[in-house]
C-alpha cells in the first residue's frame, strides 16, 4: 500500500453542527430533524427527502443562496476546524510517518477545499468533487483518485463511512477499502451484508495506521 485516500463528511468532519444549523434554519427542533434524517436513510431514501418532509418545496440551491444572503458571515452548511473529528490529525500524521501518501478526496462543494486547507492537516493533497466535475460513486471519480496518487489501484486504500459511495465503488476500481463506523450512514451501513466487502471495518481512525502497518 502506498496511498491512503479519505472521504470528508463523517470520515474526517463531524457533520452534527451542520445538520443542527439546518434544523434551526428550517424551524424544526433538532432532535426531530435528526430523527427524520435517520428515518429516510434507514428506508434507503436520499438524505434530501428529510428536508422535503419538513418543507415540501425545498430546493437546496435556492435555500443555500437565500441562507448566504441572510447570513453571509456564518458557517451555514459549511464547516471549520471545530468540526474535525479528534482522531484525524494524529491518524493522518501516523500514516505519513509510515511513508504513505495521504490524500483527501470526497464529495464536497468547491468551498470545502479552502476550508480543509485552512486546517493545515497532515495531507499531501486535498480535492473535492465539485472541482473535479465528478462525484462518487461515479467510476470517473476513482479514476481521478488514481491520477492524483499516481499509484496502481492495488496500492491505494480508500477510507469512508458509506458502502454505496465509498467501499463498493472503491472495490470495483480495484482498491482496498475501509469502512468507518461513525455518522448516521457509517453505523447503518456497517450492519449491512455488503459491509463484509470492506477490507476492514473501524470504529474510528485511530486503529488505521496499525492495521496498515500490519499489512506491510
Amino acid at each position: 500500500m502506498r496511498s491512503v485516500v479519505f472521504d470528508v463528511g463523517e470520515t474526517l468532519i463531524d457533520e452534527t453542527r451542520i445538520f443542527g444549523r439546518w434544523a434551526d434554519r428550517l424551524g424544526v427542533p433538532r432532535l426531530a430533524f435528526f430523527g427524520l434524517l435517520g428515518a429516510v436513510l434507514a428506508e434507503g431514501r436520499p438524505l434530501i427527502d428529510a428536508f422535503r418532509l419538513v418543507k415540501p418545496d425545498f430546493r437546496l440551491d435556492i435555500e443555500t443562496a437565500a441562507w448566504l444572503a441572510a447570513e453571509p458571515e456564518s458557517l451555514r452548511e459549511s464547516f471549520d476546524a471545530d468540526d474535525l473529528y479528534p482522531d484525524v490529525r494524529g491518524s493522518l500524521g501516523e500514516l505519513r510517518a509510515l511513508g504513505l501518501g495521504v490524500v483527501i478526496a470526497g464529495n464536497q462543494p468547491s468551498s470545502a477545499g479552502p476550508a480543509l486547507r485552512a486546517m493545515d492537516l497532515p495531507a499531501d493533497q486535498i480535492h473535492v468533487s465539485d472541482d473535479w466535475g465528478v462525484s462518487k460513486p461515479d467510476p470517473a471519480f476513482f479514476d481521478r483518485v488514481l491520477e492524483v496518487t499516481g499509484h496502481a489501484p492495488g496500492e491505494i486504500l480508500y477510507v469512508g463511512d458509506r458502502l454505496d459511495n465509498d467501499v463498493l465503488p472503491a472495490k470495483e476500481a480495484g482498491m482496498s477499502a475501509a469502512l468507518v463506523r461513525r455518522g448516521m450512514l457509517g453505523y447503518l451501513h456497517s450492519g449491512r451484508p455488503d459491509a463484509k466487502r470492506a477490507d476492514v471495518v473501524l470504529d474510528g481512525l485511530s486503529p488505521l495506521a496499525g492495521w496498515v502497518a500490519a499489512r506491510a
